[in-house]
């Protein structure tokens, strides 16, 4: 992830439809280390598999921390359907991770909490703006184009992509 500066002002490239994947979990219990450290473990793994793979429809994320308790990755992704394939392949990193953590749920083990929401947004239903930023978000994941190129204004590249 380059952290250059691009002048001016931006917006993501992308042109298609874009599935957006929130995960997260939350640390329930600091002290049940061994309880929530497989949880927190398993994301870097995935992240490395998935971004090594071109065709695995993730176009990028980032990672996030929403205070000590709250860690969550927002993730873009070419479709809803490479997203589901990749979370029922058998042979990939989160058959495992999500099977020991329902080991863990079933044990009653609430020291971790874990949450995820997908979203489908049709071409047109998103717009971006980036001032004087290094590639961010959207952006980051599809690339950026200058502002005026889709429109001045956000009603106007919203407008546009319909």
């Amino acid at each position: 992830m380059s952290s250059k500066v691009i002048k001016g002002r931006m917006t993501a490239g992308a042109e298609d439809t874009v599935t957006v994947f929130l995960i997260g979990m939350r640390i329930n219990s600091f002290w049940r280390l061994r309880t929530w450290l497989p949880v927190f473990r398993a994301m870097p793994r995935m992240l490395r598999e998935l971004s090594g793979d071109p065709d695995s429809g993730l176009l990028g994320f980032r990672l996030l921390s929403g205070g000590p308790r709250v860690f969550y990755v927002v993730q873009y992704w070419s479709s809803h359907e490479k997203l589901l394939a990749y979370a029922s392949a058998p042979d990939k990193e989160h058959r495992p991770a999500w099977s020991a953590f329902n080991r863990a749920v079933r044990a009653g083990r609430d020291r971790v909490g874990f949450w995820h929401e997908t979203y489908v947004v049709p071409a047109g239903a998103y717009e971006s703006v980036y001032v004087n930023m290094p590639p961010f978000g959207l952006g980051a994941a599809t690339g950026t184009v200058p502002v005026g190129r889709r429109g001045e204004r956000a009603a106007q590249r919203l407008a546009l992509r319909r």
